[in-house]
């Protein structure tokens, strides 16, 4: 470990101490499994170690366009662990799995090494940069969670839009427009939050991390053609997902 990547890992190691981890499992589960954290991680520390890096793989970026649901750019998990490693060392830290283990009230794992959406960045750069309304839907025989974080908000349109209870007929649905700044954290059920990301203006730029956990790794090779087919469409390109799927990698983190 390097002396700036045990930076990284310590700044989460305290983050996580000094969260209220009974009032924040109350939260989560009192939003139907969402959850919003201020400055997780300081403003300053992002802006210093982390977002540097998002602008050092900008031109890795695959851009796509899906006519009337996404416009923007994606870097994945392959790149990630090649030129941004430091973004690992909070997907990989041990005291940040374990608080997301006993928020969810599940074992989480990683995702496995050939899933370009484990550690992710995604790029709205260019005017009219966004995402439709969706699910993060798991296609793993278990539960996915997402963890988002923000590293670049210069804009006042780009949003994160949810929409809290949208799946349980027996609640009244909650509308949230949530402002990602950096160090901000969201964390979900990805089967449960109905959420988008509003256009970029003229002049603006938002930057933001994904992080994926499962409860079971495994997924049928059927939905596993699927979601690479999806992620190679509507995120990362053919070559950069198909590239590490047939290689036949099937190692978990």
């Amino acid at each position: 470990m390097t002396v700036q990547t045990s930076v990284v890992a310590e700044a989460v190691e305290r983050a996580v101490a000094g969260l209220d981890i009974e009032r924040l499992r109350r939260e989560y589960w009192d939003q139907n499994e969402f959850l919003v954290i201020k400055q997780f991680l300081p403003r300053a520390f992002v802006e210093d170690t982390l977002v540097p890096q998002a602008q050092g793989v900008k031109g890795e970026l695959n851009r796509n366009y899906i006519p009337g649901h996404k416009k923007g750019g994606s870097v994945s998990y392959y790149t990630v662990q090649e030129k941004a490693p430091r973004f690992l060392d909070l997907y990989r830290s041990d005291p940040f799995k374990s608080f997301l283990s006993g928020l969810v009230d599940a074992k989480l794992t990683f995702c496995p090494d050939d899933d370009p959406h484990s550690c992710a960045l995604y790029y709205y750069t260019e005017p009219g940069d966004h995402i439709g309304f969706h699910y993060d839907t798991s296609y793993y025989k278990g539960a996915r969670y997402t963890i988002l974080m923000g590293l670049v908000d210069r804009s006042t349109h780009c949003k994160l839009v949810c929409e809290l209870f949208k799946d349980d007929p027996s609640k009244q649905p909650r509308h949230l427009e949530l402002v990602t700044e950096p160090g901000d954290m969201v964390i979900f059920n990805g089967d449960k939050l109905w959420h988008a990301v509003t256009p970029l203006a003229e002049g603006e730029e938002r930057i933001a991390l994904t992080m994926e956990y499962v409860t079971n790794p495994d997924m049928n090779p059927v939905k596993r053609l699927y979601s690479n087919l999806k992620d190679s469409i509507g995120y990362f390109g053919l070559k950069a997902v198909f590239k590490r799927a047939l290689s036949g990698s099937k190692r978990s983190r």
